[in-house]
């Protein structure tokens, strides 16, 4: 007799819960190619292979590689790309699962930008998904809809109708460009052929010299179909050369207008500071061939071309192209890096030339397996054309200030410079650059002006509180029964770095002239632009405003119109005490972009340098040839085995971790890394390890006297560079896949040393 099945209970008057039949139509598996390989957005270093899953038949035409796609990952969904697709799988069948929904149709990720992405994370010592995660910005489903129904059909400017529209523009450019390079031929063959080539480009003194020298190679790559990639250290460098393309003919990437519906555009840019979907539009123009042009900070670096491309960076050494997020990359090695993948051309331009750039014109260079880094051929200005466009550069130093018999000698701004700028403030703007715009107060002797230094270490006095004696900023003693030690006085006086102070100085010098502020730190912020009307401009280093350049004021022939009457550099002794390994090269290129801002010598432009400071460093300034101090820097780093000489990575963490990983990667004693060779003797590859500060996060922060966090440097030679990256991805891996406790995290090629 069968037993009645079992019923749920339900009170009086409710009918019994209904069971829902599944309407979810059973999984059948593709029969091409039904395993696909998918990278997850899952960032652990231990999980970057790539994890197979099943293609249900109905997604066998979308699920194609390069697509957004949504998975099951042990409990929860993840997003991830897909890599690939195969027939078998190393997974039993039965441990497979299919995949949950494909999000994109259209795909976001190239078969080359793929192949790029894989390139740069084995380069860096990192996964693909630590690459994704920063190549792909995310994403706006309204977006996807729009671009849909958006023509990938490309108008490039190689239409006859647009050179036609543009030939004056086209040729004074050209012809300016030549002018000022003997060998720019070579560069604009390398535009054009097919194969590799990377150069060096020593920018001209002006306003606008640089965004010129990209300028004229984004016209060059397009013109003859082929897509360019600019990144930029700032926004503000980002707009100065949109709008310079702009004044060409090329037009930023926007909507139609006139009631159509749609977008265009010749170049699109890329920052972080764009709204998400401003962001996802112009990458989706860029993977969908729409244009072909992008100007952008560092996160442009990936932006997904194709074929033979332009890849420019501009000041190469600047401390924003490091990223912040593992696998830490750098800017300038991935854009090499690219467009050796590409056999396109790969230029890095600017003032000052940095160290790696110095190395790479170099007989010396050799060629990274991986493509970081490399020979490169220099483009130096011509001597006329610096000559031309060069203001009259004076350091007033004491020496100079001596032999002028400035009364002022010793003074922050000495008399010399104030009769400069008097004269110059008859014309136009003057620029008067600080360094910072801080608190902190310097001192010198009341008398002779001299600045107030330690008796111990010759370090700058720092101001006290009221009631006590000043300070040494470099080694902390007290100044306790000071002497100036040039005339005896016991009394000093406090000088303000910061703009506020500078601007009280300048009022009591330059009675009834306006005064603007231009810094971060100030109310109204960075000032952009100015016009051109006699006033002081008071900037910290790389908030200099730009001079709205005047139509109805006359200049003389070779003047540039929109700069700056004269510029001076205060306080520039603060370069002496500079950190970082590449403090003189920053500070070259930081004075360098200063003292472009000026009108040249032949409309009466003057650029003052104030101060003591590194002969070599204002040398190259006043010559206008900063490869000069590279090569001088790079001679120094060679014989200390330092980069760009040698490979170098940063390895830091708990004590216990970053020593495990060191013996791991056989830079111990014992080890193959342990040592590296120079040119006549071995020196240990091993630097450090040394304690550093604790994580600035409140979540990671130990409790006091417990942590023990500390950085490790190893260098080895240039040929082995990608066998450390892979050493130590290994050791990471391993270290994080037994769930060691302790932090560790590693850098590959770090600007710092410290």
């Amino acid at each position: 007799m069968s037993q009645p099945e079992a019923e749920q209970l339900a009170l009086d008057g409710l009918a019994p819960p209904r069971r829902r039949v599944s309407r979810k139509r059973p999984h059948e598996q593709c029969e091409q190619l039904p395993i696909a390989q998918v990278v997850l957005d899952v960032q652990a270093s231990h999980l970057g292979q790539t994890f197979d899953y099943l293609v249900d038949s109905k997604d066998d035409k979308v699920a194609q590689p390069g697509v957004l796609v949504r998975v099951r990952f042990g409990n929860q969904k993840v997003n991830g790309i897909i890599w690939s697709r195969t027939e078998m799988s190393q997974a039993p069948q039965t441990a497979l699962k299919y995949i949950e929904r494909v999000v994109t149709p259209q795909r976001l990720i190239s078969d080359t930008t793929r192949r790029d992405i894989s390139a740069i994370a084995q380069a860096f010592g990192g996964t693909r998904a630590n690459i994704v995660r920063l190549a792909l910005p995310p994403r706006v489903a309204r977006i996807d809809r729009e671009q849909a129904s958006v023509s990938s059909e490309y108008l490039p400017v190689c239409d006859p109708a647009w050179q036609q529209a543009h030939a004056p523009q086209l040729a004074a450019l050209d012809a300016q460009v030549e002018a000022g390079y003997g060998q720019s031929s070579s560069l604009q063959d390398a535009l054009v052929r097919q194969g590799f080539a990377s150069f060096v480009l020593d920018a001209l003194p002006g306003p606008d010299a640089r965004e010129q020298a990209a300028a004229w190679m984004i016209v060059h790559s397009l013109k003859a179909e082929r897509p360019a990639v600019v990144v930029l250290p700032d926004t503000r460098h980002m707009m100065s050369l949109a709008s310079k393309l702009q004044e060409l003919g090329l037009h930023p990437f926007a909507p139609v207008g006139n009631g159509e519906a749609g977008w265009t555009g010749d170049f699109v840019v890329l920052g972080s500071s764009m709204p998400p979907a401003e962001r996802y539009r112009s990458y989706l123009a860029l993977a969908s061939g729409q244009v072909r042009c992008v100007l952008g900070l560092r996160a442009a670096m990936y932006a997904p071309v194709e074929g033979p491309a332009l890849f420019a960076i501009m000041d190469d050494a600047a401390y924003q192209y490091a990223d912040g997020m593992m696998p830490y990359a750098n800017a300038r090695a991935v854009l090499r890096l690219r467009a050796k993948l590409h056999q396109g051309c790969f230029v890095t331009f600017g003032h000052a030339r940095s160290a790696r750039s110095q190395w790479e014109c170099t007989p010396q260079a050799l060629e990274v397996a991986s493509g970081v880094t490399g020979p490169a051929l220099a483009l130096e200005p011509a001597a006329g054309a610096v000559s031309k466009s060069l203001p009259w550069v004076r350091w007033l130093n004491r020496e100079e200030l001596a032999r002028l018999v400035d009364p002022a000698i010793g003074a922050r701004v000495p008399h010399t410079a104030v009769s400069v700028i008097a004269k110059a403030l008859q014309e136009g703007p003057v620029l008067l650059s600080i360094p910072q715009d801080g608190q902190t107060q310097s001192l010198s002797c009341a008398s002779c002006h001299r600045q107030a230094r330690c008796p111990r270490c010759t370090g700058p006095l720092l101001a006290a509180a009221p009631g006590h004696a000043p300070r040494c900023s470099w080694c902390g003693r007290a100044a306790v029964g000071w002497k100036c030690p040039s005339c005896s006085c016991e009394r000093m006086r406090a000088i303000r770095v910061g703009a506020a102070g500078t601007a009280q100085e300048l009022q009591m010098l330059f009675r009834g002239v306006p005064i603007m502020i231009s810094t971060p730190f100030q109310p109204r912020g960075v000032v952009e632009r100015i016009d051109d009307r006699p006033r002081l401009v008071i900037a910290t280093l790389g908030a200099e405003p730009k001079i709205q350049p005047s139509a109805s004021k006359a200049e003389p022939q070779g003047a540039s119109n929109g700069a700056y009457q004269a510029v001076a550099i205060l306080d520039a002794w603060t370069s002496l005490y500079a950190q970082g390994v590449d403090a003189r090269l920053d500070m070259a290129t930081a004075w360098m972009r200063v003292v472009a801002l000026c009108k040249p010598r032949v409309a009466g432009g003057q650029a003052l340098i104030v101060g003591e400071s590194d002969p070599a460093l204002v040398q190259a300034v006043m010559t206008w040839h900063a490869n000069l101090l590279a090569a001088d820097e790079l001679a120094d780093r060679s014989e200390t085995g330092l980069p760009p000489s040698t490979a170098l990575a940063s390895i830091w963490g708990s004590r216990q971790a970053v020593d495990w990983t060191v013996e791991r990667i056989g830079a111990g004693l014992s080890g193959d890394m342990g040592t590296i060779a120079l040119a006549d003797d071995e020196i240990p590859s091993l630097l450090g390890p040394v304690p550093i500060a604790p994580e600035s996060t409140l979540s990671a922060r130990p409790l006091d006297g417990t942590g023990d966090r500390v950085r490790a440097l190893v260098r080895v030679p240039l040929g082995r560079r990608d066998e450390l990256a892979s050493r130590l991805q290994s050791a990471v891996s391993a270290y994080v896949a037994a769930r060691g406790r302790g932090e560790l995290r590693f850098c590959m090629d770090p600007k710092d040393l410290t």
